[in-house]
């Protein structure tokens, strides 16, 4: 297919950018990646000797960049607002990590620079475009498991011990439903739709002491800002009703728990943080199965000499190929920045109904289309490497 590559620039050189990276440069081809940025030069640096990327440049540099045409933000939450305007006022296309911001009101102001100035802004988690959540998307959407009746899902992390060792997480975006929780919402987004209504109950991070030895410049102690603890509920368009469970302030034994009802069967998912867990189906009177990925894009990394990391993670980087493509082809991307401002107000709504009480009427809404089955990224049984990017093109 004869389609100029877009060109892109990173910001930001921590942790996920190495799986970012390396897929973008080396597994889809709609991508070229022509720049990386970090404030710190030696990260950034490192990042083009270990990828390949021509050359570290600046924030200032990239934003008046004649060549670059989209910006990928891997950096913290908390500074996402920032960068994103800046280089929307510099008529750059953004994809971003989760979330968007941490405040509505910011992510609503970045939603309307992109419309008046006719940019693309997308936004992670793109495991929703994984096998595992597309699988599910296809199951629901063919009536497998009837109407859908309801829903819940849950998630536990020991959020405090993690942010002794993620400082990035002691800042605003960094408690477990921002953190993690938002993987289960942008499923359930993907798979069921809009929500229309949102209530939720909520409780702070505890103040934490410092325990690892090693972190001696750390302070002796600090408090994750925001609601670490969440449960809601909320209701969809199409009438289902969701029950969230988030909580940060237990261990760290993780329990993941997804599932969706429906009037002739039951769905489980695996953990929406990764790509290619099993979707089971439940039906009356049968043994449970586990349905056969109708997608690629399963977590499995197609690349020589794969890190511990990218095992079940392989795939990230595949939403900013994906609306990569939708600016080649002019179409919406699916990780749009409404899906994006959707997610996080169901976040600020059960925030808010936390402090006050009473129901939050949802004001956003969304589309999100599937992707199309039957591309893979593998073939004979994972023996050979499979074009999976043909189901990002339309």
């Amino acid at each position: 297919m004869n389609i100029k590559p877009v060109k892109v620039a990173v910001v930001g050189c921590g942790i996920i950018s190495h799986v970012y990276l390396r897929n973008m440069t080396r597994l889809f081809q709609i991508l070229e990646v022509v720049a990386v940025c970090d404030l710190n030069p030696d990260l950034a640096q490192e990042a083009c000797r270990e990828y390949g990327v021509p050359r570290v440049m600046t924030l200032d540099e990239i934003a008046q960049s004649p060549e670059i045409e989209l910006v990928v933000n891997l950096t913290g939450a908390s500074a996402h607002y920032g960068i994103i305007k800046k280089m929307l006022l510099a008529g750059k296309h953004v994809y971003t990590e989760k979330t968007m911001t941490t405040r509505l009101e910011q992510a609503q102001e970045l939603v309307n620079i992109a419309n008046e100035k006719g940019l693309y802004l997308g936004v992670a988690p793109d495991t929703a475009l994984g096998a595992s959540i597309q699988t599910a998307r296809w199951a629901v959407d063919h009536g497998l498991i009837g109407e859908v009746t309801s829903c819940i899902v849950s998630i536990n992390r020991d959020q405090n011990l993690n942010a002794e060792r993620f400082r990035f997480l002691r800042s605003e975006g960094g408690t477990l439903p921002y953190d993690v929780g938002i993987y289960y919402i942008q499923a359930l987004l993907c798979i069921l739709g809009p929500v229309s209504e949102v209530t939720g109950f909520g409780a702070p991070a505890p103040l934490r002491r410092r325990q690892f030895l090693f972190n001696r410049d750390d302070p002796e102690e600090w408090q994750i800002p925001g609601n670490n603890l969440v449960t809601g509920s909320l209701k969809f368009q199409r009438g289902a009703l969701g029950m969230l469970h988030f909580d940060g302030n237990t261990i760290g034994a993780e329990c993941s728990t997804f599932r969706i009802y429906g009037t002739a069967g039951i769905l489980e998912l695996g953990d929406p943080n990764r790509f290619g867990d099993p979707v089971r189906l439940l039906k009356p009177e049968s043994d449970p199965c586990s349905l056969p990925l109708t997608h690629g894009y399963n977590g499995a990394c197609v690349l020589d000499d794969a890190t511990d990391f990218e095992k079940g993670y392989g795939n990230r980087g595949i939403g900013v190929a994906e609306m990569a493509w939708a600016i080649r082809k002019q179409r919406p991307n699916r990780l749009s920045k409404e899906m994006g401002l959707h997610a996080l107000e169901v976040l600020s709504g059960l925030d808010a109904t936390a402090a006050s009480g009473g129901v939050y009427r949802m004001t956003s809404t969304f589309t999100c289309e599937p992707l199309t089955p039957g591309v893979y990224s593998t073939m004979w049984m994972g023996g050979a490497r499979a074009d999976a990017e043909l189901s990002l093109v339309d």
